[in-house]
């Protein structure tokens, strides 16, 4: 078991994909693969990676997903769900790795669903850490707002539009909502953690919004349906998303639900996954 987690790039026909990595995740152990949430990248998945790490022997792979972080973009102009899952099991085929368990946070859930879809002899078992059962009017208004294009300009309005981006993310949800009704009451990420976001989502400011959007079209109720292996659902009271659990929990064939206390630490989480996996 080991807390240290690397950084490496793997190559694909779009170019190389970045990625951490606890353990050797080419020894040939079945590793888990972990898709983190939009907009920023891996980085955010670290903390969960480092409990993990502590907790088991099995390696840990989390790339960027391509258009985020230091992932190279997509090749296609709108790329979908489909596409990102697709582009992750060609990652997996250059490294050598033949069967994985998987976990996907919100943007990232939808990913591991689909890859599970798309190579179920590939996926043992599916972690899906919040994902959002959007009706059509709310799917239609976060399309419309939440995801704007950047351009950097000479002004550098980018980096101002980023800061608020990520910090009222902490505030409201949807985050340009900015209202009574819509405010959450978590409280805020620390500054620094807060200040790394922001780096991560610049560094891909013109393309961020392809993989939000491509969560946002794709069809989740149904998708889950078709998920067939043993399914762990978790979400946190303090998520957004929380208001779908239920529906989410009821779409799953073979769901467990992955239910966690108020005020729940990043290590209670990684406690709870470490025991399914083995379970």
């Amino acid at each position: 078991m080991t807390t240290q987690i690397d950084r490496d790039f793997v190559r694909i026909d779009e170019g190389q994909v970045h990625y951490r990595a606890v353990g050797n995740v080419t020894s040939g152990t079945r590793p888990l693969v972990m898709i983190h949430a939009s907009p920023a990248s891996a980085y955010n998945l670290q903390p969960l990676m480092g409990k993990l790490g502590g907790l088991r022997d099995q390696p840990l792979y989390a790339p960027d997903t391509l258009g985020n972080g230091d992932s190279c973009k997509a090749q296609m102009d709108v790329p979908d769900i489909a596409y990102y899952a697709d582009a992750l099991g060609r990652q997996l085929d250059v490294l050598g790795i033949p069967e994985i368990d998987v976990y996907g946070t919100h943007t990232g859930g939808s990913i591991a669903m689909e890859l599970a879809i798309q190579q179920p002899q590939r996926v043992r078992r599916v972690i899906i850490d919040g994902v959002g059962l959007y009706s059509d009017e709310e799917k239609a208004d976060m399309l419309a707002n939440y995801t704007p294009e950047i351009t950097p300009d000479y002004e550098g309005r980018q980096f101002n539009w980023a800061w608020h981006f990520v910090r009222d993310q902490n505030f409201f949800f949807p985050w340009y909502k900015r209202d009574t009704e819509h405010q959450r009451k978590a409280g805020i990420t620390n500054p620094d953690a807060l200040n790394d976001t922001v780096v991560e989502v610049l560094k891909s400011i013109t393309t961020y919004h392809h993989a939000y959007r491509a969560a946002f079209r794709y069809p989740k109720k149904d998708r889950l349906a078709l998920v067939t292996q043993p399914t762990l659902m978790i979400y946190e009271t303090s998520d957004p998303l929380h208001k779908y659990k239920d529906e989410a929990l009821a779409a799953v064939q073979n769901c467990t639900d992955g239910a966690l206390p108020d005020g729940a630490k990043v290590l209670d989480k990684a406690t709870l996954i470490s025991n399914w996996l083995d379970g």
